[in-house]
């Protein structure tokens, strides 16, 4: 299937470019950004001349920032064409229901990705966990905006998620993992005294088992970066590090893989098998956890972020 991708910046050329090449279900067929390209694709600077021009091409892949993302997709669906959404799938639950809605009535495809799910190890962490009692899990989600955001001003905006934008995958990992739903109780954002959004957060969340469970997210992390997850239970301690790339239990290492390797394969897997059989597939469950904790959060005003 020929498929358009739409925002051509880090994470288009780093992981959406490579996992569409090497595909046997997609060719590149068109690009659309103002300021990006790819070699040898046909590149456009806007979307509705790439959607009359190219009638062929059935599937788009939006990689642009959440809060332009929205008239993007909703531009596409009106074309007739399906629509796959790099996380997260919007600036607010109200518009992602909104396109869900969208591409229901018109029997199209909308996939919101979410690229952690995919990590190696995720899928053997959930089926160890599916018949154990959880007693408490710890999110700890630590790195350098200086070295994954750069010059990225978008992040600290309104709608742009702050460190929640890495830390939503953490939350996709953990809503994926675990048999039953969290819903946050209290949490503490940490706000740049010159930015919109956070660059740190501790939430506290409700397990319907009574498990104490928490997540810690910093965008301030010298060296080492820290993509770590300990689900202890009564049967053991299960820990997920290099975001869900290497699994341990009780300390022995049950699987390991290089971080992000076929995680973008794997969702290009999934949005085609998702085409073909005329599904959506629309798990929100992350978002809305991010969201509540901005509806909860109380904000405590630090240091300014300078880049």
């Amino acid at each position: 299937m020929k498929v358009a991708l739409i925002g051509i910046g880090k994470i288009a050329v780093d992981q959406h470019v490579p996992a569409i090449t090497n595909s046997p279900d997609w060719e590149l067929a068109a690009t659309v950004s103002r300021h990006g390209s790819v070699e040898s694709v046909e590149a456009f600077t806007d979307l509705g001349e790439m959607l009359e021009a190219r009638p062929d091409i059935r599937v788009v892949s939006l990689c642009l920032p959440p809060v332009p993302r929205f008239d993007y997709a909703m531009q596409a669906l009106e074309a007739g064409r399906h629509v796959m959404l790099e996380k997260p799938p919007g600036a607010t639950l109200a518009e992602c229901h909104t396109l869900e809605e969208a591409a229901r009535a018109s029997g199209l495809t909308l996939f919101a990705t979410w690229h952690s799910r995919e990590a190696d190890m995720v899928g053997a962490a959930k089926a160890w966990l599916a018949d154990k009692a959880l007693t408490g899990l710890t999110v700890t989600w630590k790195e350098d905006v200086r070295r994954w955001h750069p010059g990225q001003e978008w992040i600290w905006q309104p709608g742009g998620l702050g460190v929640f934008d890495p830390g939503i995958n953490a939350l996709s990992i953990v809503t994926e993992i675990l048999p039953d739903d969290l819903h946050v109780k209290e949490a503490v954002l940490e706000v740049p005294e010159n930015c919109q959004t956070p660059i740190a957060a501790r939430i506290a969340f409700f397990h319907p088992g009574g498990a104490a469970v928490d997540a810690e997210f910093d965008w301030r992390q010298d060296g080492d970066q820290t993509w770590q997850i300990d689900a202890v239970t009564e049967a053991g301690t299960l820990r997920l590090t290099n975001g869900g790339a290497k699994m341990e239990v009780d300390g022995r290492a049950s699987g390991e893989a290089a971080a992000l390797a076929g995680e973008y394969p794997r969702l290009y897997k999934r949005m085609a098998d998702l085409v073909r059989e005329g599904r959506r597939d629309v798990d929100l469950r992350p978002m809305t956890l991010v969201a509540d904790a901005f509806t909860l959060g109380r904000r405590k005003i630090v240091a300014p972020f300078e880049e």
